[in-house]
């Protein structure tokens, strides 16, 4: 019996912090404040957003399928690493909502086309797909994107409000 009491413990702490995990409210970004400059620290699948040379919040990301590595072609996998902006912001995005990433820049190009590849394009900070929801945080155990920066519907609607049209990305390896 004692034994049974130890897994049913364990089962239920496992199944407790489970929830915590996903229930658990994050800091929103306050209003009135506008963020002026994006980090993606890709290996340590972090993006900071910053305002005024103060960092406001902290976003936990999933990333390209494969995770070390520039971009380097269409079909990679790859996050690409580099300097960029944001270029566009859209509501109505099949992955929830999303802000555009200025990739490629002149450098990818030329490195692509120095090589005979096709750049590709369309690299967005997105929500979860349409549909998926429920997933999460748990969408940041496992790199899943093309290539794109994924955040939880929640978080992307929160840095959405918050960041304007020309905000720079760095993005880091």
């Amino acid at each position: 019996m004692t034994r049974m009491r130890c897994i049913l413990t364990g089962f239920g702490a496992l199944i407790l912090g489970l929830l915590i995990y996903y229930f658990y409210p994050y800091p929103k970004i306050p209003a009135g404040i506008t963020i002026d400059k994006l980090v993606v620290v890709k290996s340590k699948h972090r993006l900071f957003a910053w305002s005024h040379n103060q960092l406001i919040q902290t976003y936990t990301i999933a990333i390209g399928k494969t995770t070390v590595g520039d971009k380097q072609f269409e079909g990679d996998c790859k996050t690409p690493e580099g300097s960029y902006f944001i270029f566009a912001k859209n509501p109505n995005s099949g992955w929830h909502k999303n802000l555009g990433i200025s990739y490629p820049n002149a450098a990818d190009i030329a490195v692509a086309k120095s090589r005979g590849l096709h750049t590709g394009g369309d690299i967005k900070i997105h929500g979860l797909k349409n549909g998926r929801f429920n997933i999460g945080r748990f969408h940041r155990w496992k790199d899943w994107t093309n290539g794109c920066i994924a955040l939880t519907n929640e978080e992307v609607e929160d840095l959405y409000a918050h960041t304007p049209i020309g905000t720079p990305i760095n993005i880091e390896p």
